[in-house]
C-alpha cells in the first residue's frame, strides 16, 4: 500500500460504502470526504494543543 492510498483511504471507503466509483468525477467526492475528515482531525489536534 502506497502513501497516497493510505492518505486517500477514508474517502475511498466511504465511496465504496455508497456504491460510488472513487475514480469517477475526477475523484471529487473522495476529495471532499477526505477534506472533511482531515479538517476535523487537524482542528481536533489544534484544539488539544491550544487548550
Amino acid at each position: 500500500m502506497t502513501a497516497s492510498e493510505v492518505f486517500l483511504w477514508p474517502g475511498t471507503k466511504v465511496c465504496e460504502q455508497l456504491g460510488i466509483n472513487p475514480e469517477s468525477d475526477a475523484g471529487l467526492i473522495r476529495w471532499m470526504i477526505n477534506t472533511v475528515v482531515y479538517l476535523m482531525l487537524s482542528l481536533t489536534v489544534v484544539w488539544i494543543i491550544v487548550a
